[in-house]
C-alpha cells in the first residue's frame, strides 16, 4: 500500500548533485526535526515537469518557506548528474534536486509509474508531501494533470 497522510516516511537514501560530484544524502538528514515539502515528477527534462511542475516551486519557494517549510525537495527517478543539470538549467537554486537513480525509494513509498511501454521503465508517480519530522501530513497524487501536487495546492494546505 502506497504511503499515507500519518504514516511516517521509510528511511533511505538519495543522491544530490555537490559541488565535488553525487554526493548521498540520508532522509534522515531531510526530514528529522523538520518540515518539509517533497515533490516527486516522473521525469527531469520532461515537457510537463519542466514547463510546470517544477517551475511553480521555483516561483513560490519563498511563499512556501515562510510558511515554515525548511526545505524543498525535488524527486525524480534520475541520476545526479541529470538532476544537477535540470536544477541548473531550470535556475533552481531553493530547491533540493534529489536524485532516486534505482527507484529504491519511490518503491518503498509504493508510488512507482511504469512507463516501459513508453521506453521510460519505471519511475515515479508526480506527487507532492509535506512532511512534518518525518510524518506525512499532506499526500496529493496526481494521475493525468498537474493538480494535487502543484505548488499552489501545497501552499493551500500549509
Amino acid at each position: 500500500m502506497a504511503i499515507q497522510v500519518g504514516d511516517k516516511v521509510p528511511s533511505g537514501s538519495f543522491k544530490v548533485m555537490g559541488a565535488e560530484g553525487p554526493a548521498v544524502v540520508n532522509t534522515s538528514d531531510i526530514f528529522d526535526g523538520k518540515k518539509v515539502v517533497m515533490f516527486a515528477v516522473p521525469g527531469a527534462f520532461t515537457p510537463g515537469c519542466s514547463v510546470t511542475h517544477l517551475p511553480g516551486f521555483i516561483v513560490n519557494a519563498d511563499k512556501i518557506k515562510a510558511k515554515g517549510v525548511e526545505s524543498i525537495v525535488c524527486l525524480a527517478v534520475n541520476d545526479a548528474f541529470v538532476m544537477g543539470a535540470w536544477g541548473k538549467a531550470q535556475n533552481a537554486e531553493e530547491i533540493v534536486m534529489a536524485a532516486d537513480g534505482s527507484g529504491d525509494y519511490t518503491k518503498a513509498l509504493d508510488l512507482e509509474l511504469d512507463l516501459t511501454a513508453g521506453g521510460l521503465g519505471v519511475r515515479s508517480k508526480r506527487y507532492a508531501m509535506i512532511v512534518d519530522n518525518g510524518e506525512v501530513t499532506y499526500l496529493g497524487v496526481d494521475t493525468k494533470d498537474i493538480e494535487k501536487s502543484s505548488a499552489e495546492a501545497v501552499l493551500a494546505e500549509l
